[in-house]
């Protein structure tokens, strides 16, 4: 690696996030150049089947011309305008009316940002500004879980219920609290039913809100599917069991779909996939296939007439983001969604997502794995030290993080949450290339496989 390198003014300039720093600057980056249907390749011509679709995000897979071409029409036509003080522009008005068409009954209006985080970040906000005009000023408070992801900025990163990104931020702030997370594999108890679980977890969100008091609770926030905190797909019937306790004392129901959304689950929202009847639904990623930054934030029309009541006591809505709508950003939404539905990517996840669940499903003998999980077109293999007890390795992520690096060697980008590994490819993916993905998944494992009998040395 010469100084004048990409790598080399990497190293020097460039602060990577969810990254040792530290490790960086001895490892250094591999410098992803071009990408290409459901394959990214980097500087050196290296080939990689991208698992993960970027973060969990490219739907229509990698090199789309139509969003280049999407996005090139609205740069030579209006590149920016903004959405404050009663101006708009064509893009964001039909995203706003095709996001209501697509999403759950009961969402009627749309708010924009860049990203996820920010959506959740002014998630809080609106519900704060909902309760003060209800004159409920005491009602702030918002439960999330153990485990999940909403996202890092101040307010977002306390929803998170993941230790790895709050140690040494201060984080959580306190208005936060946080229930358990609805896995069974390692949180039921022995011989406990998805159902029992699910009912036992209920129980457990209620006394929490009686002991916290339900007139200071605002709302419940989960993603329908847990994503960045190891692909957990819920028990039977917790979703049900969950609204009934937050509709029992008036709570808030906030579903982040910023992962599950547009069809990850086979069906055009997670919130299909379990029964749930949003009060806020939070969308991103796929929305554009994170060829532009772009999330939405939806809300009843209930939550509407109280905020737009208060804005008009107050003068202003005071909130909201200068590059929020952005036109190029929105039309290539427009462009995205229309290609998701146009060749059925929908129907594809679910359909090839049965498929690659079943193949990996045929891992479960192997003498590593504790657990193969997912719905649709998004799954996890869980290692563990231990498959009679579930013992995980200590420490907790060295065996995944050889496995994620060690993948690079076979052409292959997964994600390793801990030892947890995920899969998420790009919706168009075929059946046959999800064997490819399979085959050198399995040519890994054999030799994580074999670290592990030899003690996993470093080096």
């Amino acid at each position: 690696m010469t100084t004048n390198s990409l790598q080399s003014k990497d190293i020097a300039h460039q602060i990577h996030p969810a990254t040792n720093l530290r490790r960086h600057e001895r490892v250094g980056p591999i410098v992803i150049d071009r990408g290409s249907g459901i394959y990214v390749y980097d500087d050196e011509g290296h080939e990689y089947i991208e698992g993960l679709a970027g973060l969990w995000s490219v739907a229509v897979g990698f090199g789309e011309k139509r969003l280049v071409e999407a996005a090139t029409r609205q740069m030579s036509k209006l590149p920016y305008y903004h959405i404050f003080s009663h101006k708009t522009h064509e893009p964001s008005t039909l995203l706003a009316e095709k996001l209501v068409s697509l999403a759950p009954a009961g969402l009627e209006h749309v708010f924009f940002t860049n990203s996820g985080g920010e959506a959740n970040d002014t998630v809080v906000k609106f519900v704060w500004y909902y309760n003060n005009a209800l004159g409920r000023p005491e009602k702030k408070k918002f439960i999330s879980r153990q485990g999940a992801y909403h996202g890092i900025t101040v307010a977002a990163g306390s929803l998170t219920g993941l230790q790895v990104n709050q140690r040494g931020f201060d984080l959580p702030l306190p208005f936060v609290r946080h229930a358990a997370s609805p896995h069974h594999y390692r949180n039921a108890l022995p011989g406990e039913s998805e159902e029992a679980f699910a009912e036992r977890l209920a129980a457990e969100l209620e006394t929490m809100m009686l002991d916290e008091g339900p007139e200071t609770i605002a709302a419940f926030i989960g993603e329908p599917l847990m994503g960045a905190g190891g692909v957990i797909v819920p028990p039977r019937t917790y979703w049900q069991r969950v609204q009934e306790v937050c509709r029992k004392y008036d709570v808030l129901v906030v579903a982040d779909e910023v992962i599950n959304g547009f069809g990850r689950l086979g069906t055009m929202f997670g919130c299909e996939s379990f029964g749930i009847k949003p009060d806020i639904l939070v969308c991103s990623k796929q929305i554009t296939s994170s060829y532009q930054p772009l999330a939405a934030v939806l809300i009843s029309d209930a939550i509407y007439q109280a905020m737009a009541d208060q804005s008009d006591r107050l003068g202003v809505l005071g909130h909201g983001y200068t590059t929020g709508a952005h036109p190029v950003a929105t039309a290539v939404a427009l462009e995205n969604l229309a290609i998701i539905e146009e060749r059925g990517l929908v129907r594809n996840a679910a359909e090839v997502g049965a498929h690659m669940r079943a193949g990996l499903a045929r891992f479960a003998d192997h003498p590593l794995v504790g657990e193969v999980r997912g719905r649709g077109l998004i799954a996890a293999v869980e290692l563990v030290a231990d498959k009679s007890t579930k013992a995980r390795f200590d420490p907790v992520g060295k065996v995944g993080l050889r496995l994620f690096e060690r993948a690079h060697d076979h052409g292959l980008i997964v994600r390793a949450i801990g030892d947890s590994i995920a899969f998420c490819p790009p919706m168009i993916i075929t059946t046959a290339e999800v064997d490819e993905m399979l085959r050198r998944f399995a040519a890994t494992l054999d030799d994580i496989g074999s670290w592990v009998v030899a003690g996993m040395p470093d080096g």
